[in-house]
């Protein structure tokens, strides 16, 4: 069976209680903030200067 490459990637700080995740969606390129604190947490789209989502540029499937 062909193993299915992972659709995001996500880069961690901190550890135990309390964690900042920034996740990157390898199809769209728009980068989202995961954020939490003991049992609680939340989940925003990171924004550029313009206030518009951060969106990097993704290769195409021929890695254009």
């Amino acid at each position: 069976m062909a193993r299915r490459e992972k659709r995001f990637v996500v880069h961690s700080e901190g550890m135990g209680l309390s964690s900042i995740k920034i996740i990157m969606d390898k199809l769209t390129g728009v980068h989202y903030l995961y954020y939490f604190d003991g049992s609680a947490g939340g989940l925003t789209v990171l924004l550029d200067k313009d206030g518009k989502p951060f969106i990097q540029p993704v290769a195409d499937d021929d890695g254009e």
